[in-house]
């Protein structure tokens, strides 16, 4: 893994960082001495992983409760980090939900387009050209799986995922005369509290998240996006030499089988 501090500057920005592959962005780049700037609505689980990481790492952990579905976020979130010379951006926040398209309450379906969408582009457009003016910087994007094929009976979720995959990817390329690395993480099922919220069964051989988190600090300044796990990057290279239509009627199955539809 790359010396994050010297390649990127001080201070790293992790969105969703109270649980989940969030909080295990904050500990890896912890790690890697990095000052953080957490982000996410549950303040006691980010003061409580900022104490921790403080402790253990002896680096800085400024926390910024927030509500990235709110209208004007960032100007919040920018007062906080006005002083502050942000290198890295994870883009991690993000949340599903399953059930029937039509079915599902509209004002949750807007509020995940907000903050698995919206709030992405704004972070990284905010931050994205600050460090192109430093000719240097790094941004994480977390998108999924479901990015490379329609799922049924969660087919708004895996849509926001499509945006993600494409808006990194294309930074990616755009980014790279201004010496800022773009990478797009692609996680299978991971061991988080995301079936929970998503209100579907736990998928059977999820991923740990450390191993996750790995493969995308590895791959920043490599790769345009990973996939992590054999079994996920063998799931993406299938979704290619299948029929779309064939894909779908598979991830509609397996669906049924772990979703409340």
């Amino acid at each position: 893994m790359t010396d994050f501090r010297n390649r990127y500057g001080a201070w790293a920005l992790i969105t969703g960082a109270s649980s989940g592959l969030g909080a295990e962005f904050a500990r890896q780049l912890a790690a890697q001495k990095l000052d953080l700037i957490l982000v996410a609505r549950r303040a006691d689980r980010l003061k409580e992983l900022a104490t921790a990481l403080k402790l253990e790492h002896g680096i800085q952990v400024k926390v910024v409760p927030l509500d990235l579905a709110k209208p004007n976020f960032i100007a919040t979130l920018k007062k906080h980090t006005a002083k502050l010379n942000i290198g890295l951006v994870v883009n991690n926040a993000g949340f599903g939900m399953s059930g029937e398209f039509t079915e599902n309450n509209l004002d949750y379906e807007l509020r995940m387009l907000d903050v698995n969408c919206r709030a992405p582009l704004i972070i990284a457009h905010e931050y994205g050209k600050i460090m192109a003016s430093h000719r240097r910087g790094g941004i994480i994007m977390v998108s999924s799986v479901v990015s490379f094929q329609a799922v049924p009976y969660m087919t708004h979720y895996a849509a926001t995922k499509v945006y993600d995959l494409l808006l990194g990817e294309g930074l990616w390329y755009e980014m790279k005369k201004y010496g800022v690395d773009v990478v797009t993480l692609c996680p299978g099922a991971t061991e988080t509290e995301f079936s929970n919220v998503a209100e579907t069964k736990p998928v059977p051989g999820a991923m740990p998240a450390p191993p996750v988190v790995a493969a995308a600090l590895d791959a920043l300044g490599h790769k345009p996006y990973v996939t992590a796990g054999f079994k996920n990057k063998f799931m993406v290279f299938m979704t290619r030499l299948a029929p779309r239509s064939m894909s779908t009627r598979i991830a509609a199955q397996i669906m049924k089988k772990l979703g409340r539809s």
